[in-house]
């Protein structure tokens, strides 16, 4: 069974390596999103545990489904 801060770490990697495959810095995906830089470093160290709402921003801001984003989260 995962720890909950295994999932967020597992998640906020997810995150991270999408936006690094589209070269979109963590401003720009702030920026687009309508959220703090420091808030989306946050979600890429799994250091905060996001909404359901915010999830479905940074997908859409990637180009993503939120499905394909939890498909990348190792169980």
């Amino acid at each position: 069974m995962c720890k909950t801060s295994d999932i967020l770490t597992e998640f906020g990697l997810a995150i991270r390596e999408l936006r690094i495959d589209r070269q979109i810095s963590q401003e720009a995906l702030a920026d687009i999103c309508g959220l703090h830089r420091t808030y989306v470093s946050d979600i890429e160290l799994g250091k905060r545990n996001i909404s359901l709402e915010n999830i479905e921003k940074i997908a859409n801001a990637l180009g993503v489904s939120i499905e394909f984003i939890f498909g990348k989260v190792k169980r």
